[in-house]
This record gives structure tokens, sequence and C-alpha cells, in this order.
């Protein structure tokens, strides 16, 4: 089962579900007719086929796409795929799926689901996030210094209908501009969502809400000062001091991204407080394991991604509608009930591939699904900065004006030719440019050094790195928000 995973090949059913009559399947190459038209996609040998007749050209290789010489879109028959998209905080799960009629042992028309090709795209919020909080540190701390070079805009500036910050607007755009990109490449007629709510006031409390109880937080009807003095003895958390000033002090420091939630916020003494610093209660206390878990029991699960799916995933639905596709949101518990019912793993892919109504009771099933993964990570397009600072925001040295260097730009696709060396041979991978000639090319061996001039243009970078992984199978997940 682990060989037909990793091959992408095969069609034994999964042995964790003696009832699943599906399999594991190769994921499908992307086609498009001669006239650069998108048409239903083809297994790998049949691409392979094609491209050894000379019947079609490689018209782009991440992900793999081919083009006909031959025939156009009126010579070929397209049936139409669905493009099924699993939201998440960290990654998104995207999967094209075909849906056709067939007669079951009975003679009943049932509805089959078949997985053509999956992609897990990975954001890189947390990177934008961390970004925007250290350039407020260093524009804060010029201004401290009395070095400003601009002045502290007003907190009471109005926003744009349907602004959203950086990392939460990168979410949106990032699988807008992926579904975009797969609707190019394959006959796309309706995108089907997984329309998400999370009940933040619920998990806060770790458990079921109900009535006049949303109404009452954690602090109601007393400050968070005297809960906290309550709830530790009126002793500090860290060394059971009692009878002196206590300070309140944050487990995950404000200044590494902690929250003001009181589950974050505890009792110290002075002494503590200054030893403690910004560090966070794990690097504090780690020579004091059972008093770190007995602190760490009152530290709330993080909501940061709850958040951020409530807030983006009713604009990436209305966004998508700019693709000119029927747009169909589901609710979350009826993909896990898919996804249960057909005994798949949880992955944002299987989890994509469970999207959308399925009368499991009629007979309809999910029978086969892609064996790998293509994986998107967001990386950007470089930075706009003209300088490199140092830790305390002052230009440290100057960055180069352009990013292009002898026809190449960092990310971009190449085969390198390399003539003598030790790296003598051919080698596909991609290259971070320098000014001198000299790029950077990453292999699967090794990262090493060559010149434009063995260089040869694949394909543009597109601000994404890609790898291949197998399908996640139980009890492993590849999701992670």
């Amino acid at each position: 089962m682990a060989q037909a995973a990793e091959n992408g090949s095969g069609d034994a059913p999964p042995d964790h579900n003696p009832a699943y009559r599906g399999g594991i399947g190769a994921s499908r190459i992307f086609v498009l007719s001669k006239e650069g038209r998108p048409l239903m996609p083809c297994h790998p040998a049949r691409a392979r086929e094609l491209l050894r007749k000379g019947r079609a050209v490689v018209a782009r290789y991440v992900p793999f796409t081919i083009r006909l010489k031959d025939r156009t879109l009126t010579e070929s028959e397209v049936d139409g795929v669905q493009l099924r998209i699993d939201p998440g905080s960290k990654g998104t799960g995207l999967t094209l799926t075909d849906e056709k009629k067939e007669a079951d042992e009975h003679g009943c028309t049932i509805t089959v689901r078949r997985g053509l090709v999956a992609v897990e795209l990975q954001h890189r919020a947390e990177q934008i996030r961390h970004r925007m909080r250290q350039r407020a540190g260093y524009r804060h701390r010029r201004r401290s210094a009395n070095r400003r070079y601009r002045a502290p805009r007003a907190n009471n500036r109005t926003r744009p209908a349907g602004w959203l910050p950086p990392s939460l607007r990168h979410r949106v755009d990032t699988t807008f501009s992926l579904a975009d990109r797969m609707c190019r490449y394959a006959p796309v007629t309706e995108i089907h969502v997984e329309g998400v709510a999370f009940d933040t006031h619920s998990l806060s409390t770790g458990r079921q809400l109900r009535g006049t109880e949303y109404a009452q937080g954690t602090l109601a009807g007393r400050t968070a000062r005297a809960y906290l003095q309550a709830k530790w003895n009126n002793a500090c958390s860290y060394c059971d001091a009692t009878g002196v000033p206590l300070n309140i002090d944050h487990l995950h420091p404000r200044s590494r991204g902690g929250s003001n939630r009181i589950t974050n916020l505890v009792l110290a003494c002075v002494p503590c407080n200054q030893a403690k610093g910004n560090t966070s209660a794990e690097i504090f206390l780690a020579h004091r394991p059972d008093r770190l878990a007995v602190i760490l029991q009152q530290v709330g699960k993080p909501l940061h991604d709850a958040a951020a799916m409530n807030a983006t995933c009713g604009q990436l639905i209305d966004t998508l509608h700019g693709l000119g596709r029927a747009v169909h949101s589901w609710s979350g518990r009826l993909t896990k009930e898919n996804r249960d019912a057909m005994g798949l793993a949880k992955s944002h892919t299987l989890d994509a591939l469970s999207v959308g109504r399925l009368d499991r009771e009629g007979g309809d099933a999910i029978v086969r699904f892609p064996g790998q993964v293509l994986v998107a990570k967001a990386t950007g397009r470089g930075s706009y900065a003209r300088t490199t600072t140092d830790r305390h925001g002052f230009p440290r040295l100057s960055r180069a004006r352009t990013k292009q260097h002898f026809g190449y730009i960092t990310g971009d696709l190449v085969r390198a030719t390399v003539p003598t060396g030790r790296w003598t041979g051919t080698w596909t991978g991609r290259i971070s440019v320098r000014a001198r000639g000299q790029h950077s090319l990453a292999t699967s061996m090794g990262r090493f050094s060559v010149s434009h001039w063995n260089l040869r243009l694949l394909q543009r970078g597109d601000g994404y790195a890609y790898d291949v992984l197998p399908e996640a199978e139980p009890p492993s997940s590849r999701k992670n928000g």
C-alpha cells in the first residue's frame, strides 16, 4: 500500500477501511488544445506517449502541462471537471474531480467521484505577520529615539470596504490565484468551497455556550487583576511568593506575538518579572518542568487560526465568483461526514476531495484519489526594501536596484549543463541570482554555483516553491490549520 502511494499508481483499497471501493490513482496531467484552451486531464502514460510521438509539447513544467499540436477544442470531447477547495489558515487544499453516473450491482444509478489532481497550498501569512510587526517595531524605535523619518499615522483612519490586513489578504489572494491557474489548465465548470465558521467564544471557554452565556465572558463582573489574584491565591505563579507586590505578566511576551487574553496572563513578583523579561515561560522555566506544567495547564487554545478563517472565508467565496464559474459553499460538517464515511485520512487535499454533497445512503462514493500531492509553498517575489537593516532597524547595507541579472531572476526553474568540475552533468532546479553572473542552483543533491552561460530557462519563477509528496494515510496527517 505504501509502495502504491509512493509511485502514484495501483488500485488496492486502503486496508484501514475494507468497505472502501476505490483506490489510489496517478495524478493526472493537464492538457491544452492547439490554441491553448483547457482539455480533460490525461494519465501520465498517455502524456508520455503524446510527447514521444511528437503530437504534444511541454507547455509548463510545474504543474506539468502539455499542449497538443494536432487537436483543437472543437475537435475534442470535454466533459468538464469540478474544483473543490478546503480553505485553511496555514494551508489550503485544492482538488480537481470528475463525477460520473454508473450502475451498481443492483442496477441502480449512482454517482462516483474521482480525484484527478491534488494541490496543497502552503501560505506564508505568519511570515508576513512577523514582518509587519517587525517593521512597526523599527518605526516605533526610531520615533522614540527622536530619529523620525515619518510622522505616525492616526489610529482612527477609515478602511475601504472589504479591507483585510496583509497576512489575511494573502490567504485570499494566493488561493484565488491558484484556483484561477487551475481553471486555465483544466475545464472547470463548478467550484465547491468549504465554508467554515468557528465559535471563538466557545473555543475560548472550552465548552459549548448557550443562551445568555454568550453575553458573559470570563471576566464578567470583575477585573483582570481580581480574577488573577483569586486564581493564583495572591501568590507569584513562578516562585509562590506571597505578601509582595505582584505584576501582571504575559506567558508569551507581547514583543514575540503574545496576546492580551486572560489565559496568557499570570501574576509574577518583581524579581521574577524582571528575570523573565521578554522570554517565554517555556524558556524561563526550562529548569523547572513541574512548575511549567502547572502554569501551561491554564493556557487556552490559540484562536489566531480560527479568527483568520472567520475573517477570510466569506471574502474568499465572494472573490471566487470572479472566475466566472458557479460557486457552491458547503459546511465543514458535511465534509467530515463524507471523509469519515469513505475512510479517508485527514489532510487538506482529502478534505477538499470530500467537499460537496454525496448521497452516501444512495450508494454515491469516492472511488479514487491521487496518490501524490503537488505542494505549492508561497515564497513571495522578493522584497521592496532597498536596504538591509540591523537589529535596531537602521540601514546596514544597500541592496541591488535590479532583480534580474543576465536574463534570470531568483526562483526561475532552469536546466544547467556543467562541462567540467565536481558538478559535471545536467542539473535541473531553481536559482538564486547574483550580480556577477555566478548564480546559485539548488538541486536535490545540493546547492552549487553555475555560470549564466551554462543555464537554459525552463519556467519563470512565480512566487512559489514546489514539491511532490505522497498523499496522507491514517494515522499521519499534514493538515496543520
